[in-house]
């Protein structure tokens, strides 16, 4: 089954990250195929960021997200550039304490911010908790490969925090 989905946020939250991973689970972990791209600019810390996954069955032939059906989004102007023209049939994982706006689509409201900052003590790792909310919601790849691409991605000495955020996220996802 093919997947298209779309990391949105601001610079420096780590949007290109969450996609790398999640397509290091897909390919490396789950068998399949997984292309992921990317969009910032000299703006990057603090204007919008995206980053794209498509993950699929067969073998991808064109590299572009064309009409996503997953969408991860952390911050009002992530939501304002790359969210509005949210298929109805899609879903999107949003972080409400950075996010005004409400899509047309099924949605998942997920704190990530607040919860990597509270919980968690290091706002560093709120789109691992976004992820791993994503992943729960919509089973686009298993929670045990996104655990294990989490653990190879992440900073030497950051694990233990990164897969508490993963799980918290799991946790947060599962409550809905």
């Amino acid at each position: 089954m093919r997947h298209e989905i779309r990391f949105s946020g601001f610079g420096g939250q780590g949007i290109i990250l969450a996609a790398v991973i999640l397509g290091r689970a897909a390919a490396l972990y789950d068998g399949k195929h997984a292309v992921q791209t990317q969009v910032y600019g000299p703006e990057a810390r603090g204007g919008a960021s995206m980053s794209a996954v498509i993950i699929d069955d067969q073998p991808i032939l064109f590299p572009e997200v064309i009409l996503p059906d997953i969408f991860v989004i952390m911050s009002q102007e992530g939501f304002e550039r790359y969210g509005t023209d949210a298929p109805i049939d899609s879903v999107m994982i949003l972080d409400p304490d950075m996010v005004r706006s409400r899509p047309r689509c099924r949605y998942h409201e997920i704190p990530a911010t607040s919860v990597a900052k509270n919980t968690l003590g290091k706002v560093i790792v709120a789109n691992i908790v976004m992820l791993g909310a994503m992943v729960q919601a919509t089973a686009v790849v298993s929670t045990s490969s996104i655990e294990k691409a989490v653990l190879d991605s992440v900073p030497k000495g950051t694990e233990g925090l990164n897969q508490k955020a993963i799980r918290k996220g799991f946790e947060l996802a599962g409550l809905r």
